[in-house]
């Protein structure tokens, strides 16, 4: 009974049928396929989390909902994806990876089938939460199947397919939201989910059985650890995606909520390093590069949610760009890592990957700190550079990272260790666009006010262009010039104040990809890295 509960990690035999193939027994015909099609649901699950952002405003009206509500359309979808994330490992165990896969994209669809006929914002956020939780799931499995599936020589290659999903979908989302919204209408944005889930389903239902499940886990599930990991996740991405808008510990349910998390969190560790049959294998954590690269693939998360986070809020906050001038501006982020991709496997492949992933993480780095002298008149061509940069540098670093954190792991840690991966990359992302939403807010009116105490009225510089500004409103035929040009000036400072911030938040960035950098060389070589103590029980 006792060995029978044991996680495979434990089981003697457990590793055996886990093997890593080699060239000459991979059927490469059903593999790829197979594959490919679980790399499109992947990019689908991806996709949605991004791609309503620029049609909010439409969801808005066509559901009724208020601006307070509206941003839980993205919320509602996020939090309840990362309790399915590190969860998936244990299922894809029992279950195998192909049922596992197949019973997350039917969800996914129907859900998405469900939120585009949505009629009301409470049941757009509750089918919204179903499809995160049940479609998140995708994300996951497809990474394990990369280092099980493929033989060591041919895993980079897969690495480079995974990291031009992660990075081009949210950089893509927002593009193909708003064409979709203004062609059709918003609840395409969820309507076109079924014919490509559909397809989906059909090459991994025909070639996606990479391995069989294992129903003996069944036994003893941990459900006191299910509930206490939800706990945690749940409380702590709600934290981090709301605490900027509601001041962070100045609103009483963000500080009960971190306080929740932080407990919910001990009890978790605790619970999955003594219960004989965990839900989450934390033991992957004693392999040192496995730990080095979670940290650089929540960095590289940061890295590729907060670039994407800042170019959009800038344009749209500063310049007033529509949501297709946006996308038409973040298509060169898109394109350098899509060109970069196949070079960096070569690169990966060649090198020692820890040598890539630090100018990886440098070439990022530099590319946002570009942008620290951002002034109002930036557009495309000024941008350029900067997406450029940071997209082929981001591209490296991540195919690097995954190269380095599941090399040296046993066969039979994979799944769990993928879902714990993509965990630190959406964990990265939150907690580098919270720091960012916060530090754009804060900068902000710190810069006002410093200027507006340095430009008193009383100041002849500012006396002068308020007389200007008066002036001209009097020409308009405005009835209180005066206070027109008072308005105008405030509203000249804020828009300094807030260019200024943004150069600010480029420059944060930038510093984190620096210190990635150095960080990245504590990782052992491949070939020389002892194995992890979990591996000999």
């Amino acid at each position: 009974m006792t060995d029978a509960a044991l996680p495979a990690s434990s089981a003697p035999a457990a590793p055996a049928p886990a093997a890593a193939p080699t060239a000459a027994q991979v059927d490469w015909t059903k593999l790829f396929l197979g594959f490919g099609a679980m790399v499109i649901g992947q990019f689908m699950a991806i996709l949605d989390i991004q791609i309503v952002a620029a049609s909010l405003p439409q969801i808005q009206a066509g559901v009724g909902a208020s601006t307070d509500q509206i941003s839980w359309i993205q919320t509602a979808y996020l939090i309840p994806e990362v309790v399915m994330i590190p969860l998936s490992g244990y299922l894809s165990r029992l279950w195998g990876t192909q049922r596992l896969y197949l019973i997350s994209c039917t969800g996914f669809i129907v859900m998405s089938v469900l939120t585009g006929l949505s009629s009301s914002i409470d049941m757009m956020i509750l089918t919204r939460a179903l499809q995160g939780f049940i479609g998140g799931a995708m994300i996951p499995t497809v990474f394990a199947v990369a280092f099980t599936a493929f033989p060591p020589e041919r895993r980079i290659t897969a690495s480079v397919i995974m990291g031009l999903i992660v990075t081009l979908a949210p950089t893509v989302g927002p593009t193909l939201g708003g064409h979709l919204t203004e062609a059709l209408s918003w609840r395409w944005l969820f309507f076109i989910n079924v014919p490509t889930g559909l397809v989906v389903l059909f090459g991994v239902a025909r070639w996606g059985e990479f391995d069989k499940g294992d129903p003996s886990l069944s036994k003893g599930f941990d459900w006191f650890g299910l509930v206490v990991m939800a706990i945690f996740l749940m409380s702590m991405q709600y934290v981090l995606e709301e605490g900027a808008k509601d001041d962070w510990f100045d609103d009483t349910g963000i500080l009960w909520l971190t306080v929740v998390a932080a407990i919910g969190g001990a009890l978790f560790i605790w619970r999955q390093l003594t219960y004989r049959n965990p839900i989450v294998e934390l033991r992957a954590f004693a392999n040192r590069n496995f730990s080095v690269g979670v940290m650089m693939t929540a960095v590289s998360g940061a890295s590729l949610f907060g670039g994407t986070f800042l170019l959009p809020q800038f344009l749209g906050r500063v310049r007033h760009y529509s949501a297709s001038e946006v996308g038409t501006t973040m298509i060169v982020s898109g394109l350098s890592m899509f060109l970069t991709g196949p070079i960096a496997g070569r690169l990966v492949r060649k090198t020692d990957p820890r040598i890539p992933m630090c100018i990886g993480f440098i070439l990022a780095g530099w590319g946002m700190y570009m942008a620290h002298g951002v002034t109002k008149d930036w557009g495309f061509w000024e941008f350029a550079g900067v997406q450029a940069c940071r997209g082929v540098g981001v591209m490296i670093a991540m195919i690097a990272t995954q190269q380095v954190t599941m090399s040296t792991l046993p066969p039979h840690m994979v799944k769990n260790a993928s879902g714990l991966v993509n965990l630190a990359r959406n964990t990265g992302g939150a907690i580098g666009l919270a720091l960012l939403a916060t530090s754009i807010s804060q900068q902000t009116a710190l810069y006002y006010d410093d200027m507006s105490s340095k430009l008193t009225t009383g100041s002849a510089g500012a006396a002068s262009m308020m007389a200007g500004l008066a002036a001209r409103m009097a020409q308009l035929g405005v009835s209180d010039p005066d206070g027109a040009a008072r308005k105008a000036f405030s509203g000249f400072l804020q828009q300094q104040a807030t260019v200024m911030a943004f150069g600010d938040s480029f420059t944060l960035l930038a510093i984190g990809c620096f210190v990635a950098a150095g960080v990245s060389l504590l990782a052992r070589p491949a070939a020389n890295a002892p194995p992890p103590p979990s591996d000999a029980h």
